[in-house]
């Protein structure tokens, strides 16, 4: 058993990648699925594409690599988060699709606890704020919204899960229902102080404790796959949200290290050690993992649209052929002519946490051309990064030696370059970029005994790019004035 498999479930696709000894790459396949958008503001995913997907993409590299189960020493998983899934334990039929952690249906809800002065209670106990992110009010809302649903949760018939609950019921047959410390500090229902469900914040939203799953550490052995669908046998050993898998991944295990990962989103995380940090700053403070009995945090900072800009360039605009294309258009104009897009388009995260916000673009002449808006929108993942990282330094009173990135748009040379600038922080990118995958499996072969430590995953330190800030600071100052005066006018914009 030479190989370490990690599932990879992210928000738009699921990847399946198989690491060797030395953490090298030996294969990996991904598949996308459906996106579905019931309302505006609404998204959801069918968990049974989600379960699919992730099957077919395991089995793809599998026999990429010409390899069997009997070859797996484990399986890791790592998943988009706070995207809430609840199902007939007796049947393993999902009730409603799963509720996508981007969806802003639940605000309503969030408003209304910040009006009774739930926040302050809320933000002791989970190091979260009260916002539709989290899957503690999506879950209240499907029991509402779901005929049925409520009774049957109470009388212990309905499982809730986030994405690496549900995967792990389905790879264990429904042997398991569990879940890792990290996805549960997500929820918004989870006690980060003593690493289990809260009651009080339970009575709140209304939701039986009966259909949440086993908390448990993100490096152990949960069950053994146990499915028709999928190689028999293989020990699932470890689980982490996808953010904390990619810190993880990138080997930022000591305090003050810092990581960006590029994604649909953006999510920053510095690690703070065995301590959870309460922000100042409406960051929020959440665990990296549990090993053994020790628990790390992380103070974490969530971008909601990060590279699902360039997705809506390709798709909504239709500016650009693929994704890739939007360097070469971008660096067609020298500047953005003093365009700015704040892509605001499911509202605002970190630090601004404003629901009714919505996607702006400002500046615009008659001089305008696609390639304003093309590095416009490359700006804005860099702007909001930046914002966070201002934040971090604040909260944290560390001072940042570098910034590590990962995810799909960190390949983007011109993005790293102006991350660097507008943060004054050097920016190092990894030769392989699928930390979070790596992460994932880097736990899973820790809990086995594949890797005796994190330092035997191959080198810690390569370096393929590194990005050194070259901008004048007045110029720094200037283009930050105008993405803060931007973001101004996208805030608030939906009427309630």
């Amino acid at each position: 058993m030479s190989f370490v498999i990690a599932l990879d479930q992210g928000t738009t696709s699921s990847r399946a990648i198989i690491f060797d000894a030395a953490g090298r790459i030996v294969a990996s396949a991904q598949k996308e699925f459906r996106q579905i958008y019931p309302r505006p503001g609404w998204v959801e995913h069918d968990p049974r594409e989600i379960w699919e997907s992730q099957v077919c993409v395991a089995l793809l590299a599998l026999k990429q690599a010409g390899l069997n189960g009997g070859d797996i020493a484990a399986l890791g998983i790592t998943n988009q988060r706070e995207t809430a899934i609840v199902w007939e334990r007796a049947t393993g039929r999902p009730i409603h699709n799963a509720i996508v952690w981007q969806d802003r249906r639940t605000a309503d809800v969030c408003d209304r606890l910040k009006a009774e002065g739930m926040g302050p209670l809320i933000r002791e106990k989970t190091g979260l704020v009260p916002d539709a992110y989290f899957s503690g009010t999506k879950v209240a809302w499907i029991l509402d919204h779901c005929p049925g649903a409520r009774r049957m949760a109470e009388e212990g018939s309905l499982a809730f899960g986030t994405v690496d609950t549900w995967l792990i019921w389905n790879l264990t047959g429904g042997e398991r229902h569990v879940t890792d410390l990290s996805n549960a500090s997500r929820t918004m229902l989870c006690n980060i102080h003593t690493g289990d469900w809260d009651d009080e914040l339970l009575r709140i939203l209304d939701i039986p404790r009966k259909m949440l799953p086993e908390i448990r550490a993100s490096s152990e052995v949960y069950g053994e796959t146990h499915t028709p669908a999928f190689p028999a046998g293989i020990p699932i050993g470890g689980a982490a949200g996808d953010q904390q898998a990619a810190l993880f991944g990138q080997r930022c295990t000591a305090p003050g290290m810092v990581k960006n990962t590029y994604g649909t989103g953006c999510f920053m995380l510095m690690n703070t050690g065995n301590t959870p940090v309460v922000s100042a700053n409406n960051l929020l403070a959440t665990v990296a993992w549990k090993i053994g009995a020790r628990t790390d945090y992380a103070l974490e900072g969530s971008v909601f649209i990060g590279g699902a800009v360039v997705q809506w360039l390709r798709d909504g605009l239709g500016i650009i052929g693929s994704s890739a294309d939007v360097e070469a258009l971008a660096c067609q104009a020298a500047d953005t002519d003093g365009v700015y897009m704040v892509p605001a388009f499911t509202g605002l995260g970190a630090p601004h946490w404003d629901p009714y916000a919505r996607g702006t673009i400002v500046g615009i002449t008659r001089g305008t051309k696609a390639a304003h808006i093309a590095r416009a929108s490359l700006e804005s993942i860099a702007y909001q990064s930046a914002d966070l990282l201002e934040c971090m330094r604040a909260d944290s009173g560390i001072g940042i030696g570098e910034l590590h990135v990962d995810g799909g748009a960190a390949v983007n040379d011109t993005l790293m370059q102006f991350q660097a600038d507008i943060t004054g922080v050097p920016v190092v990118r990894p030769p392989v970029l699928e930390t979070t995958a790596l992460g994932a499996a880097a736990l899973a072969g820790l809990a086995v005994g594949f890797w005796k430590n994190i330092s035997e995953i191959g080198d810690p330190t390569p370096v393929e790019g590194r990005f050194l800030p070259d901008m004048s600071r007045e110029r720094v100052e200037r283009l930050m004035r105008g993405w803060k005066r931007a973001l101004e006018r996208s805030r608030n914009w939906i009427e309630t």
